[in-house]
């Protein structure tokens, strides 16, 4: 899979589920889960117990599965995580090492971002697209809204509490796309192996995204 196919896989779910779990056996079951569900995209923190290795198991089981490494904070675990396989690779700020090394190993890049010269010096420096993070505490759908204003041309990825009463909002803000965790698979959930819970948020999430953006095409 290239990186122009990567990237409008997840442009056309829209979501980046976030897998931020204390144990590696909730982490596989909430990529196995997600990718029943419909969502082939999965981000496993590097706070999962043996990460790498869940992003691995991963690569090797779904090879369709568009699965990366989040919360990267050097390049060193940049290149654990894409040589266990990860397609892309997301850190919660602007880490240029990070940035620099995934795009030399051609992978997609997902820079974190707060302020709008972070998302200038991510976008500049060669993101992809660029993960807005805490977006709830910054401002919500209307932070989003103001930098997509004198920024169209940036891809960004709303992350941070992002629920099913505010992602339409964030879509309609401009979000290209919404990072997801507790609120797509609860730790419940989860712990008790109830798939039918997390397939009922998928479909519900899946479908706004598509709905709201079938609301802004121009008639």
């Amino acid at each position: 899979m290239t990186r122009e196919e990567i990237l409008r896989c997840i442009g056309e779910i829209g979501i980046v589920p976030g897998v931020r779990v204390p144990e590696k056996e909730l982490a596989l079951f909430a990529a196995e889960t997600l990718y029943e569900a419909g969502i082939p995209i999965v981000e496993i923190t590097m706070t999962v117990p043996d990460a790498v290795g869940v992003i691995s198991q991963i690569a090797r089981a779904y090879p369709d599965c568009i699965v990366g490494g989040g919360t990267v904070l050097d390049a060193e675990t940049a290149q654990r995580c894409i040589d266990a396989g990860a397609r892309f690779v997301t850190s919660p700020g602007l880490i240029m090492e990070v940035l620099e090394f995934t795009l030399r190993r051609n992978i997609v890049a997902i820079p974190g971002a707060m302020t709008p010269s972070e998302v200038i010096a991510a976008w500049k420096g060669g993101a992809d697209m660029v993960k807005i993070f805490p977006c709830a505490p910054l401002g919500g759908d209307a932070y989003i809204r103001a930098l997509k204003v004198p920024l169209p041309q940036i891809p960004l990825i709303a992350s941070g509490g992002v629920t099913q009463l505010t992602a339409r909002d964030f879509i309609y803000a401009g979000a290209s796309a919404l990072g997801i965790r507790s609120e797509l698979t609860p730790r419940a959930a989860l712990q008790t192996h109830q798939k039918q819970w997390i397939y009922e948020l998928a479909r519900r999430f899946t479908t706004i995204v598509r709905e709201a953006r079938a609301q802004m095409e121009p008639i």
